[in-house]
C-alpha cells in the first residue's frame, strides 16, 4: 500500500482546455467531476497545525478520513505521508472526532475530476478562488514528464497547499478564515498575482 503522497499543484487559466488535451491523449477517466466538501480538524491548542499535520474528513462519493504528515519539497515535488480510510458515515465520524476532543477549524470545497495517464493521476480541481491541476505520481521524474506531456509548465508548480494559498490571500482581504466555500467567496475570484502564482498553461 502506497502511504506517500507525491504531487505538484499547478494553477491554470483554462481547465477545460487541459481536459480536452487529456481526452486527445486517451487518458483514462478514473472519477467524473464530483463535488467535494472537506472538514479539517485540530486539537483546541492547534498542535496538529503547529506540527504541519492534517486531520481531514472528505465527503464526495464516499466519506474518507485522512491523516497527512509534515511535508517537504524535493526535486520540485511535494512529498508527505498520507493515510486514508473510508468511513461511510460523515455525521458519525464527525461526532467521533468531536468526542475525542478535536474541533473543526476549516471547511473547504471543490469540484474534482480525475484522469490517469503515464502511471500518474491528474486531478482537475475547481476551487472557489481558482482552477488547478494536481499531478500525483511515484516520483518527481514521472510527474515532470506528465506535466510536459499534457502541456503544462512544471517550473510553475505552486509551492503551497490549497488551504495555505487561501490563507496567504486571505491575510490581505479578510474573508472568514474557516470558510473556504463557493458561497463565501462568490464573486471574489482573485487574480494570479493576488494569489502569488503563475499560470502553468
Amino acid at each position: 500500500m502506497n502511504e506517500q503522497e507525491i504531487e505538484v499543484k499547478l494553477y491554470v487559466r483554462d481547465l477545460k482546455k487541459i481536459e480536452l488535451r487529456l481526452l486527445e491523449l486517451k487518458a483514462q477517466l478514473i472519477q467524473p467531476r464530483v463535488h467535494e466538501i472537506n472538514f479539517r480538524y485540530d486539537l483546541p491548542d492547534g498542535s496538529l497545525r503547529a506540527k504541519d499535520q492534517v486531520l481531514r474528513l472528505r465527503n464526495d462519493t464516499n466519506v474518507i478520513l485522512t491523516y497527512k504528515g509534515p511535508g517537504n519539497i524535493v526535486d520540485g515535488v511535494f512529498s508527505r505521508t498520507e493515510l486514508e480510510i473510508t468511513i461511510g458515515d460523515l455525521e458519525t465520524a464527525q461526532r467521533v472526532l468531536e468526542a475525542l476532543g478535536y474541533v473543526q477549524i476549516l471547511i473547504y470545497e471543490k469540484y474534482r475530476a480525475i484522469y490517469k495517464i503515464n502511471d500518474c493521476h491528474i486531478m482537475l480541481d475547481e476551487l472557489p478562488y481558482g482552477d488547478f491541476v494536481e499531478i500525483e505520481g511515484s516520483d518527481a521524474s514521472s510527474i515532470r514528464k506528465t506535466a510536459l506531456y499534457i502541456g503544462l509548465g512544471f517550473e510553475f508548480a505552486v509551492g503551497a497547499g490549497y488551504t495555505k494559498l487561501f490563507e496567504n490571500y486571505n491575510s490581505k482581504h479578510g474573508f472568514p478564515p474557516s470558510d473556504l466555500t463557493f458561497d463565501a467567496l462568490r464573486g471574489k475570484k482573485p487574480s494570479p498575482e493576488e494569489l502569488n502564482v503563475r499560470p502553468a498553461d
